[in-house]
């Protein structure tokens, strides 16, 4: 047996699905970007039984309304991990029960794109679940243990969110309510509206794209929606663009957003910059006493 290298060219001729999540306060217009996709290859994951917004559209879509069928859904859509224990979800043994269950996994090539909506109900729904375990009570009195539920929670939605962006051939978009708040500081903060701290904490680390649906007010006055898609931006929103192919703020179109993505890239010595910023304000651990 041979050292199992990927070759440079063998890495790039892969399949590459963009993985991403996209906030933004209620009413923005999150579940009408599924107008900006193709409706036959596109497989909506419909959590908040909020489809109103996309009525008339003809597209596929799957409705799990416990964690047990988010997680059966998960490794229908993104196999097995061989890592992991028999007894473990997503493991093969998983996977094995849930094609059982729904047949053929062959049956999702057709779609090229998974649309879950949204990562705030799956929290909710995965944290419900996580109340009813073992962990979530305590050992000697057998009562409810809040901090073990949390803790259950944050490991189950890391390890869901982990196993869809390994689903390297299916681009993967979750959408998500994005809450504004004030810190002890009197600051404008953005949060992800997620049961718990650990998911949207973790979560820029595992997707591709963070994108913020937010509201501009144009020159003229009328209010317009915007993709604010960089992790340096004048308001403080949660975004980050693995691809280095973004602007800071792109039309909210998710169809010319991944085409955008998927254009060759720029190379890597005319957008990266490794110069120090011309002016460093001088913060009170630069300066010393006299």
């Amino acid at each position: 047996m041979t050292l199992p290298i990927i070759t440079a060219d063998q890495r790039m001729a892969e399949p590459r699905g963009i993985k991403g999540v996209i906030f933004g306060p209620p009413g923005i217009g999150k579940t009408s970007l599924l107008w900006t996709l193709r409706n036959s290859t596109t497989l909506f994951y419909d959590l908040e039984a909020g489809d109103l917004a996309i009525e008339g559209l003809a597209v596929d879509a799957i409705r799990p309304r416990t964690w047990t069928e988010c997680r059966d859904f998960a490794a229908f859509i993104g196999g097995p991990n061989p890592a992991l224990r028999a007894d473990q979800p997503y493991s093969q043994a998983h996977f094995d029960a849930v094609c059982e269950r729904f047949g053929d996994p062959g049956v999702l090539d057709r779609y090229d794109t998974v649309f879950i909506d949204s990562i705030t109900v799956a929290g909710r729904l995965c944290f419900q679940w996580s109340k009813g375990q073992p962990e979530a009570h305590s050992e000697k009195t057998g009562k409810p243990d809040v901090r073990g539920a949390y803790g259950l929670h944050g490991r189950e939605m890391i390890a869901w969110l982990t196993h869809l962006q390994h689903t390297r051939a299916k681009n993967v978009w979750f959408v998500g309510i994005l809450d504004e708040k004030l810190d002890d500081f009197n600051r404008k903060v953005f949060q992800p509206q997620i049961d718990g701290s650990k998911t949207g904490l973790e979560l820029p680390g595992i997707v591709d794209q963070v994108i913020t649906m937010a509201e501009f007010k144009a020159e003229d006055g009328t209010l317009q929606r915007g993709f604010v898609c960089q992790t340096l931006n004048p308001w403080g929103y949660p975004a980050k663009d693995r691809s280095g192919r973004l602007d800071m703020v792109e039309a909210p179109h998710l169809g010319r957003l991944m085409e955008k993505i998927r254009q060759p890239a720029t190379p890597a010595p005319e957008r990266l910059s490794h110069a120090a910023p011309p002016d460093v304000p001088t913060t009170p651990s630069d300066t010393t006493d006299s």
